[in-house]
């Protein structure tokens, strides 16, 4: 069984977001991240992510109820552990450690979402211009609750 079910480029999920109603974003980076850096803004498709810390600030300690509450969110949305769920943060890392544990915990298509948000830095240092979310060029805004 493979650790998590694969890694997916952030155009195909948007794609797949726009395409399959029980198709679930999880962004998994930390509350300071999302309201200073950005979020996906899905409401273009009807939609909105989950915004569930991964880590949490200011340790980066994993939160011990990331299981719990990814199972309150899914159920939240009438969905279930089959349902495709794609994890999210600013370079895949932790959204890959996300989808691992996801799969351990049950979930049938946990993937990490390659590039994440800001992608990796880019030769002048600074992310979200080389790969990502923001470089892709893919809706976004710095309002969490948008």
């Amino acid at each position: 069984m493979a650790a998590y079910a694969g890694d997916i480029d952030v155009t195909d999920v948007w794609r797949i977001l726009g395409d399959e109603p029980g198709a679930l974003l999880v962004d998994v980076r930390t509350d300071m991240e999302w309201r200073t850096v950005g979020v996906p803004d899905l409401t273009a498709i009807g939609r909105a992510p989950v915004f569930l810390e991964w880590q949490t600030a200011p340790t980066m300690a994993v939160n011990p109820a990331f299981l719990e509450m990814l199972d309150a969110a899914v159920a939240a949305r009438g969905l279930d552990r089959d349902a495709p769920v794609y994890f999210l943060c600013r370079s895949g890392a932790r959204s890959q450690s996300a989808a691992m544990a996801a799969t351990a915990h049950g979930y049938g298509a946990a993937y990490n979402v390659a590039g994440g948000f800001e992608g990796p830095p880019g030769p002048d240092g600074r992310r979200g211009s080389v790969d990502g979310w923001q470089a892709k060029g893919l809706p976004w805004t710095r309002d969490p609750g948008a």
